[in-house]
This record gives structure tokens, sequence and C-alpha cells, in this order.
């Protein structure tokens, strides 16, 4: 089995894999500023752009960021994500796969095994 080290903050239990296509042309300088700045984010494993596909992969830990905190670099660096209904579809999965995980890390696990609290003496 592979064992592949992470960043810091990156759970390898919450981490999560994105692909954003993204419109094109962009220019080069601003889109290096963008992935600068979102490779400096806690909780991000890793940052790709694919210049031939035109699309940004990166990994991060769901438990600490969003698809929407990277989304609001690359809208700051003038950077937008294809507006075509594959997109829009795959953003909304994003987000509700990114509360669930969150929901789920701070969720207290209970069992019907167990003796209530305020019953114990």
């Amino acid at each position: 089995m592979k064992h592949k080290e992470h960043r810091l903050g990156v759970s390898e239990v919450n981490l999560v894999h994105r692909h954003l296509r993204l419109v094109m042309p962009i220019d080069s300088t601003k889109l290096n500023e963008a992935i600068a700045e979102i490779d400096q984010l806690y909780g991000l494993d890793e940052v790709i752009f694919n210049e031939k596909s035109t699309k940004l992969d990166f990994s991060y830990d769901a438990s600490r960021l969003c698809i929407d905190c990277v989304e609001e670099i690359l809208t700051k660096h003038g950077i937008q994500p294809k507006d075509d209904w594959w997109t829009h579809f795959k953003e909304e999965y994003y987000r509700f796969v990114d509360q669930n995980v969150k929901e789920n890390v701070r969720h207290e696990p209970w069992s019907c095994h167990r003796t209530p609290p305020h019953t114990r003496k």
C-alpha cells in the first residue's frame, strides 16, 4: 500500500480531490499569483493547473477548507470557472460533500448500547 505524506493540516480521512475547468484565455501572471495564494491555504494538499485541459486540479482537507475558498481567490485574481451546466452541477456537488464532511467531523457518535450519561451513578 502506498503511503503519501500530506502537508500540515491535511487529514487523509477528510481529503477530497477537486477539478475545476477555467474560462480561457487566462493571463499567466494572474494565474500564477492565484495558484501561489491557493497553495498557501491551511489544509490544502496540492494544486496543479493543467494547461492542455484548462483544468485546475487540487486536493484539500474538507474539514478545514471548501470549494468556495478556492473560488473566492480565483475571482479575486479575475479568473472564472467555466459557466456551463456541468461545472455548476459539480460545484454544487462539491459544496454538498464539503458540508457533509464538516458536519461529520463535528458529530459525536451515538450508540444505543451505552448507558445515558444522566443515569450513571
